[in-house]
């Protein structure tokens, strides 16, 4: 090759049109959440109130009288899970399947032996009944029971004629002293607080003390609303909530800071490349930005806990639901909570891209 000769340039690879990059975000790339502001807001509002008005309501209630119905983990007692003999292989048919109302009367007689002079036998009106597997079970959570007081339990269940066998062998029998609650409830509070204040801290370090607090607000409102879920099923369906509620919440911590950091981090990028736009116009591109993303992390998400729902039992399906119903409440405050306080909190200038005044133009070779 000489130097008179050229090398030839490759052709220039024409650059994807405007309206095919928007639609890489999907039909969400115009979606503006500041025009649904105060929608959205009174929306996350009026969860709230339900929940706190949940939490009036038990602690009214002279059966629960606390926010939330504690299980036997955070108040102690004793729980006594019999099954059918039908039960393993089963399915037991509908005939053999137990009935509430039939193992509370055979209950409902039932002497109880007490435990001291001055310690009264619990009466079995106290006692909490709920089905199993669809009625091929049956749990009984009561105060601390003597040996003596939950042989007498079992022992009427299992020889009665009016319900189906009992697996007298698979019967489980637990208790929990009431010390060693409160110490389980100390805990699980002290975990949720050393939470929020690692939330709080790495988020005012990596963006600034306003996002923290938004962050730590968002998270405090997505516990509340779960929270005020369970409150209500403690009030309607009997639900207690026990150690894995406590792992459901700080589940969900993780899940929703991550969701949020991930929107904090779209805004200030967009902060970065777009600086001549208004917070609120900053706020309303980062978001649709995240959208598809979030959403699609949260429905792939939600799939095998909503299997696990349906398909379990106990104290387990419980622990499913608070994930399942946390992950769509977390989703919801990152994207449309904590940006849009943002937005009301954070004001600043519109800054107008620079205009170069001397009208030269740069020339290239």
């Amino acid at each position: 090759m000489t130097s008179s000769e050229t090398v030839p340039t490759p052709p220039a690879i024409p650059s994807a049109p405007a309206h095919e990059a928007a639609s890489s975000q999907g039909a969400f790339a115009r979606f503006q959440a500041s025009r649904y502001r105060w929608r959205l807001l009174l929306l996350s509002a009026v969860m709230v109130a339900l929940s706190l008005l949940g939490f009036w309501v038990n602690v009214r209630d002279p059966q629960i009288g606390a926010p939330l119905r504690a299980g036997l983990d955070f108040r102690g007692g004793t729980s006594i899970q019999l099954e059918l003999a039908c039960h393993d292989p089963g399915p037991c048919d509908a005939s053999e399947r137990l009935q509430l109302p039939v193992v509370r009367s055979l209950l409902a007689d039932l002497p109880l032996e007490p435990a001291g002079d001055r310690q009264p036998a619990p009466t079995p009106a106290s006692f909490n009944l709920q089905l199993l597997d669809n009625g091929e079970g049956v749990l009984l959570r009561s105060t601390a029971l003597t040996i003596a007081q939950a042989q007498a339990i079992e022992e009427r269940l299992t020889t009665a004629e009016s319900i189906a066998l009992l697996q007298r062998e698979r019967t489980q029998v637990d208790t929990i002293g009431p010390a060693l609650g409160a110490q389980l409830l100390n805990a699980a509070l002290r975990a949720l607080a050393a939470a929020f204040l690692g939330v709080a801290g790495y988020i005012a370090i990596r963006f600034s003390p306003v996002n923290a607090v938004l962050a730590l607000g968002a998270l405090v409102h997505d516990v509340v609303i779960v929270a005020g879920l369970f409150a209500w099923l403690g009030q309607l369906l009997d639900v207690e909530v026990g150690s894995l509620f406590a792992v459901a919440l700080l589940t969900l911590a993780g899940y929703s800071v991550n969701d949020t950091v991930v929107v904090f981090d779209r805004i200030r990028e967009t902060d970065r490349l777009q600086p001549y736009l208004d917070i609120t116009a900053r706020i309303d591109r980062s978001v649709a930005a995240s959208l598809v993303r979030s959403l699609n992390t949260s429905i792939t998400t939600e799939l095998p806990v909503l299997a696990l729902a349906l398909f379990s039992g106990g104290e387990l399906r419980w622990f499913a639901v608070a994930l399942a119903f946390g992950i769509g409440v977390g989703t919801y405050s990152s994207l449309f909570v904590a940006p849009l306080w943002l937005g009301l909190l954070k004001k600043d200038p519109v800054r107008k891209p620079a205009v170069d005044v001397t009208g030269s133009t740069s020339s290239f070779p």
